[in-house]
């Protein structure tokens, strides 16, 4: 057996009693000059004839039952059916970005490789979209980026490219090692879970006392509980609301180097002015700070592969976003602060050490809208903010040339907004998702976006 990540396992206990946990992303594409009305459809019918060997991580798919003890382990598919995983949409007028809410809504299939695509056509100006979703567990945000960025090609020119699914890695992997190194596979890693065990709990302690104190004197961070009850916070709703828009990212590097804050911080800061905007003009801005749950990347760039088999590689860090602050310096500030404190922390007791200190905030977010008598006085944390790193150039597939592309991350009973950044090019692209009933006009949040970034200008001459 092939037991999950506790992470993972997680994960998938948590979808069983509640909703999906895949992240997508939105490539919007403009088509080569001279391509036919039947271009879409080409490229979908290339993608269902192809005989590329399949990425691992896309064959693969958690199980749990008498046969496994009732641990989650990973099976692997022989052959996958890609027309189950390939399909198309057309979209007509408007409608794109609620086509993508009601495919994101969508749960995954549990008895199969947990991932889907779409070729969408029909959007303005003859231009298309591919849509991709991968379950969570298969793939964190940063390692799904660069499976489709390793898809991708900087020359125009360049055709029959294989499909993001593709295997590529160099060489092919070793064959599985006899029946007793099969059966002792588990007991090593328990081993050696064991083994640190130690290690781990000290870490954990030590993050907790540190949190207390950090809390208490530094105000970077939240002890669980810290954060206010928002509508966020309640349960998501059948339906899902999604938005994206992009700004030049140029307008971003000039607010990071005159506030003298990284970038990031400052896409969490016009974050948390859009969210502040958004809960003020309907009388719900509580007195305290919003706090956002951040994902913080421990993945080293030096030494992963883009094929790494490590699902999800990230810390965590509840960060105040300074939202019951009128003055967005102020803000910025705020996050700056907590941020690199937060990095500090990870970086120190690990990754681990991080999710499970904050495991306190995470159950008291995700598991109070399941009961049926919750207090809404506070909570663990308000909603996700993450950001991920795409492609610094432009690219094309097959030919079509990648104009924007968008994350829509993960939504969940307790956090029904997410917010998550990519960088492309020379664009900064926003994807909003939310549960439809909790925030039903979510593209307003794109003008928003907008006007918060116009506000640190101005603030900062």
């Amino acid at each position: 057996m092939n037991p999950l990540d506790p992470l993972d396992a997680a994960m998938m206990t948590a979808e069983a009693v509640s909703n999906p946990m895949h992240v997508g992303a939105v490539l919007i594409l403009s088509p080569p000059a001279g391509a036919g009305p039947d271009y879409v459809d080409e490229l979908h019918r290339a993608t269902l004839a192809g005989n590329d060997s399949i990425d691992p991580r896309l064959r693969r798919y958690p199980h749990r039952g008498v046969d496994t003890g009732g641990m989650w382990v990973w099976r692997h598919a022989d052959s996958v059916d890609v027309s189950r995983h390939c399909q198309r949409r057309t979209v007509i007028g408007d409608g794109f970005w609620r086509l993508i809410g009601e495919l994101d809504a969508l749960r995954l299939d549990w008895s199969r490789p947990m991932w889907m695509s779409y070729l969408i056509d029909g959007l303005d100006g003859g231009r298309f979209a591919f849509y991709i979703k991968v379950h969570h567990t298969v793939t964190d945000g940063v390692a799904g980026f660069q499976m489709i960025t390793d898809a991708l090609s900087a020359d125009p020119d360049r055709r029959s490219m294989p499909p993001f699914y593709a295997d590529r890695r160099p060489h092919a992997p070793p064959a599985p090692g006899g029946l007793v190194s099969r059966l002792v596979a588990p007991l090593r890693t328990l081993t050696g879970a064991a083994t640190s065990g130690v290690g781990l709990i000290g870490r954990v302690a030590t993050g907790e006392i540190a949190t207390v104190l950090d809390s208490l004197v530094g105000h970077t961070t939240v002890l669980p509980l810290g954060a206010p009850y928002t509508r966020f916070n309640g349960r998501l709703g059948p339906e899902r609301a999604v938005a994206a828009g992009s700004w030049a990212k140029d307008r971003i590097q000039a607010v990071r180097r005159a506030a003298g804050v990284t970038g990031n911080e400052v896409l969490t800061a016009m974050a948390a002015g859009v969210v502040r905007r958004w809960l003020r003009d309907r009388g719900e801005l509580p007195n305290r700070p919003l706090v956002a749950a951040c994902p913080i990347t421990v993945r080293d760039p030096a030494h992963d592969t883009p094929n790494d088999q490590h699902g999800n590689r990230f810390g965590l860090w509840m960060c105040p976003l300074g939202t019951d602050l009128d003055d967005p310096l102020a803000r910025l500030d705020a996050i700056h602060r907590s941020m690199s404190e937060g990095k500090h922390w990870v970086a120190k007791r690990g990754a681990a050490a991080s999710l499970l200190t904050n495991a306190g905030s995470i159950a008291a977010t995700a598991i109070g809208p399941l009961l049926p008598f919750t207090p809404k006085i506070r909570t663990g944390y308000n909603l996700p903010i993450s950001h991920v790193r795409g492609p610094a150039t432009e690219m094309y597939w097959n030919g079509a040339r990648i104009e924007a592309m968008y994350p829509v991350s993960t939504v969940y009973d307790g956090h029904a907004l997410n917010i998550t950044t990519c960088s492309y090019a020379d664009r900064i692209g926003f994807g909003y998702a939310a549960g439809r009933e909790v925030v039903p006009d979510v593209e307003t949040f794109i003008p928003m976006t907008e006007e918060c970034l116009a506000e640190l200008e101005r603030a900062l001459g």
